[in-house]
């Protein structure tokens, strides 16, 4: 672990398991509560005179993009064998980390000046928090750490970082790559189980919490912080919509849908959960969705080739397989896939199923894995309130060969991102966020910047 910018080890630790194999590979350590307490000391510590220098906090993320850049293939491997992506997607989530970090360095901390006259001059300025306690998941391990990280830092906050217990390892390398660019006590990474998500919302050091996963956990998150009246921002699940128009061209958009679905086996909080088709498009789309399917590699993510890992872990591996067994008993069709591949290892091919509506699970819930209901549809106004019909609102996406129709379609979802003939299009410069219960705040851009920051007016009277 990485506290007051030393190497810790942990008393005890806990295996981490490959999710290619279902064997444990490594171990990591477990922090304790003496632990969690020096890591919170040593934040909040290095927080004066952290806030102190923008410019320095500046310097210092791109030196942690330049860290990165220049340790990705000793990083890659390690990410790939604890989550499970293939490699080169493994070497693009540290590439994108390192632009998170040099983008932001570039951000701006406003000042604006509301009354400047003869007798008073008021100004609304941006404070830091403190300390920040930040829990990230395990899908985008790396990334989405960075995602907390260099905001956080560059609005002068100081932060203690847990990674989930399924994937600690990157974030631990990550922790130690980063201690020559940060100050000792800046940026404490943290690794344990889920009490240590629990005690972290629940120090009274911490002034503001950063959370992703899943909703359950999310509530949960929002009910710790309640007593101590921390700050949060949550970032979590969706069951995204997808809605192709009848005037799309099944061919053009089969391959982008189905990576739009599929990326990362489906473990992306705004992959695309939900299918819908004009009922006339169905068996066209469904064909060549299916061609796409069929034709992708499966396998352990460090062999040449795969483009498609497994599932990151057994939990997750027995949930999508119980919804697709679920949908198989409503009376639902698996095109492609179905069942867990032979062998070791979490891999579950990607499944498309037809033959559903809303009301059968895989519909309704979070897959967060390779399994894609395809649902007919008659009329537009009818599709957009299914769309809407939930409490998720993460995100969704229009298809069509008419762009300016499928923004006025997509400007209907209920949701914090709407794409138009593309998905999961996320970049730095944009809002990231959920509506309803996909959470609360955003990530990224500026927007995402100042939800790290509380407001001061200060006052100047001139007479």
């Amino acid at each position: 672990m990485t506290i007051d910018g030393n190497s810790i080890a942990g008393d005890t630790s806990f295996g981490v398991i490959n999710p290619a194999t279902g064997a444990v590979f490594a171990q990591a350590p477990e922090c304790d509560r003496a632990q969690l307490d020096a890591a919170m000391d040593a934040a909040s510590r290095a927080f004066r005179p952290w806030k102190r220098d923008l410019d320095a906090r500046r310097a210092a993320l791109v030196a942690c993009a330049e860290a990165i850049k220049a340790r990705v293939g000793e990083l890659a491997p390690i990410l790939t064998q604890e989550q499970g992506k293939p490699l080169a997607r493994a070497a693009e989530e540290l590439i994108g980390a390192a632009v998170w970090f040099q983008y932001t360095a570039s951000l701006a901390i406003p000042v604006e000046v509301v009354q400047d006259d003869a007798n008073v001059r008021i100004e609304v300025r941006r404070r830091p928090y403190g300390v920040v306690g930040a829990i990230t998941p395990w899908n985008f391990p790396v990334l989405l750490g960075v995602w907390k990280i260099a905001p956080a830092l560059l609005a002068g906050n100081t932060m203690v970082l847990k990674p989930s217990p399924y994937t600690p390892l990157s974030t631990l390398k990550l922790g130690e790559i980063l201690r020559d660019a940060l100050p000792p006590g800046v940026l404490n990474i943290v690794s344990g189980n889920d009490a240590l998500g629990a005690w972290i919302t629940a120090h009274p050091a911490v002034r503001k919490v950063s959370f992703t996963g899943s909703v359950a956990t999310g509530k949960k998150v929002a009910a710790a912080c309640a007593p101590d009246l921390k700050r949060m921002t949550l970032e979590l699940g969706g069951n995204d919509a997808a809605i192709v128009l009848d005037d799309a061209d099944p061919q053009q958009v089969a391959e982008k849908l189905f990576w739009g679905a599929f990326s990362n086996s489906g473990q992306i909080c705004s992959a695309i959960k939900r299918l819908y088709v004009p009922a006339r498009l169905e068996q066209p789309l469904v064909a060549a969705l299916a061609a796409v399917a069929n034709a992708v590699k499966v396998g352990d993510g460090m062999q040449a080739g795969t483009q498609l890992g497994p599932l990151n872990n057994k939990m997750q591996f027995d949930r999508v397989n119980e919804l697709v067994e679920d949908a198989k008993q409503r009376g639902g069709r698996c095109v492609t896939g179905g069942a867990p591949l032979a062998g070791g290892g979490y891999f579950i091919p990607p499944t498309l199923v037809t033959g559903l509506s809303e009301g059968s699970r895989l519909v309704d819930e979070e897959q967060f894995g390779p399994a894609l209901p395809i649902v007919t549809y008659r009329d537009i106004d009818d599709v957009i309130e299914r769309a809407n019909s939930t409490m998720y609102g993460l995100s969704g996406s229009v298809w069509s060969s008419n762009v300016d129709r499928a923004t006025e379609v997509a400007g209907q979802l209920e949701c914090g991102t709407a794409w138009v003939n593309q998905h999961v299009a996320i970049v730095p410069n944009a809002p990231f966020g959920g509506a309803k219960w996909s959470g609360i705040g955003v990530e990224n851009g500026p927007w995402g910047l100042l939800g790290f920051t509380e407001l001061q007016t200060v006052n100047i009277a001139k007479g």
